[in-house]
């Protein structure tokens, strides 16, 4: 889950600084969620129970604020079976660490003072020179009887390992299907034959102020519950490219990160994903990814593993009333170009700077956020028609939308053309330079055989090795000389420099595994 709080940046509980803006991942350490009772029946078949008569005063009794309360006990116990908890298990990279951040493994105990007699002093550091293995934790929930299940990205990203606690206690092994960094959204898989209880995807778009029930999994404690109202629809929180958040008041806690949120039909009207909290705690503002956006999103997970996006190839802008003014427009809306970039299916259909684009396919822009969402659910390869004003005059262009490359190492690995395996580390090596995302410089790991010497040293899927004895290396023969240099010498290992999730560490590999 992601919280916007107070400060500019936060540590978590790994350690590690997360991103400014006021906002940082919840999902690693889980709190349960607290359990929303109400003490009276509802009629089942009403989003929205029926008020109360008022006395002669207008004021309501407690029996009558009794009566308008809903009662959440057979939705509960209809879905939450199909409710479950995520844990993942992931490599933080080697850190170095201040004297004051330290660990004090005597922590709690009538040693810990003297610690610091033997900890690093006046200014020197600890260093992890491996990475450490981290654990966190999750919701998610079933779509599917064959074990497909919903969750967010950063829940599982950079996972090497995930299990499923289901509803019953029992745990089962999964592995990530899909992701999709900009929605915040993730499919994962148990593997079994079982068949699995699961929840549906709401058709209809929630309305304020419509009763909803959020729950989650942490710890895999068991179900926990919340109930509030949808307070507002497509918020932007300046999380990604396609925010369109539905806010709602119902307190989601750390651990319920990719858990459902629920309308009173039991249909899945969101994925619980953010909070503002200044505290850390839920102050009942949270955020849910639509089940519009889960519907369009999920089903390419499942069919290629990422998300295929319309691409315009345009730097956009808002229109605001100073610009509309200075254009001639009417009213301060649609999306600015300030450059179409140099090839892209914008500067082939001459698209200009200064053009205002106000429709596609007659459907009309309201902001640049609007035209970026709708340019990402078009297919790839589809013929549409952009609205445009320039030079203050009304005009139309045709273009073939283009496809956003958006994919990461793991996702395009198997595009490389010169793929090498080195057997006894377990690993699969490509030139980066042909690996997209990967940055151009060294080699890109593109597979690491499970329970293989590289995996036992935390080497994973997407790192890319930059040395390897001292040397900068760019192809395996490279890579290979070093081991054998290494060897010749008497070493019984070769020192490899490593980036491991933008931070670069060294490992130790041995001579014997190449």
């Amino acid at each position: 889950m992601i919280e916007i709080g107070d400060k500019d940046t936060a540590k978590g509980g790994n350690g590690r600084e997360r991103r400014p803006l006021r906002q940082y991942l919840l999902s690693g350490v889980a709190a349960v969620a607290l359990i929303a009772a109400f003490p009276a029946v509802y009629n089942a078949n009403a989003d929205t129970p029926p008020l109360p008569n008022r006395d002669a005063a207008g004021s309501l009794t407690m029996d009558q604020r009794a009566v308008a309360l809903p009662d959440f006990t057979k939705l509960v116990e209809q879905v939450k079976p199909a409710v479950v908890s995520v844990r993942v298990k992931e490599l933080a990279p080697a850190d170095v660490l201040s004297e004051n951040e330290a660990p004090n493994p005597f922590e709690g105990t009538p040693f810990e003072k003297f610690f610091h007699d033997f900890g690093p002093q006046n200014g020197e550091h600890w260093h992890s020179t491996h990475p450490r293995p981290v654990e966190a934790q999750g919701s998610g929930f079933f779509i599917s009887p064959d074990g497909y299940i919903v969750t967010n990205n950063h829940v599982v990203d950079h996972a090497k390992d995930v299990e499923i606690v289901l509803d019953n206690g029992d745990t089962v092994k999964a592995k990530v299907v899909g992701t999709d960094p900009k929605t915040d959204l993730a499919l994962v898989k148990v593997d079994s034959d079982k068949k699995f209880p699961f929840v549906t995807l709401s058709k209809e778009k929630p309305k304020i102020g419509q009763w909803v029930v959020a729950m989650g999994n942490p710890f895999g404690l068991g179900g926990t519950v919340t109930a509030g109202i949808v307070s507002a629809e497509g918020r932007d929180i300046g999380e990604g490219p396609y925010d369109n958040f539905i806010q709602i008041d119902a307190p989601i806690n750390r651990g319920n990160s990719g858990g459902p949120t629920f309308n009173l039909k039991g249909e899945v009207i969101g994925v619980n994903t953010a909070i503002f909290s200044p505290s850390g705690g839920s102050v009942g503002i949270a955020f849910d990814i639509p089940a519009s956006t889960v519907a369009n999103v999920i089903p390419q997970l499942e069919k290629h593993g990422y998300v295929e996006r319309g691409w315009l190839g345009v730097r956009i802008q808002p229109v605001t009333k100073s610009i509309a003014d200075s254009l001639g427009l009417k009213e301060a809306e649609g999306a600015l170009v300030a450059e179409p970039q140099p090839g892209s299916p914008a500067a082939e259909a001459g698209l200009k700077s200064g053009d205002v684009i106000t429709a596609v396919d007659n459907s009309k822009v309201k902001d640049a956020r609007d035209l970026a969402q709708k340019i990402a659910g078009i297919t790839p390869g589809s013929d549409v028609t952009l609205s445009i004003v320039r030079d203050g005059q009304p005009e139309k262009l045709s273009l073939k939308i283009g496809q956003m490359q958006e994919r990461g190492t793991k996702e395009a690995s198997n595009q490389p053309s010169q793929r090498t395996q080195v057997e006894k580390l377990g690993l699969e090596l490509a030139p980066a330079e042909e690996v997209p995302g990967a940055g151009g410089k060294g080699l890109a790991i593109v597979g690491v055989e499970p329970g293989s010497e590289a995996a036992s040293l935390g080497i994973s899927e997407g790192d890319i090795i930059l040395k390897a004895g001292g040397k900068a290396v760019s192809n395996t023969s490279q890579f290979r000389d070093a081991l054998k240099d290494a060897k010749s010498s008497g070493k019984g290992h070769v020192l490899v420099l490593l980036k491991h999730k933008n931070n670069e560490l060294f490992v130790a590999v041995p001579v014997s595994a190449g």
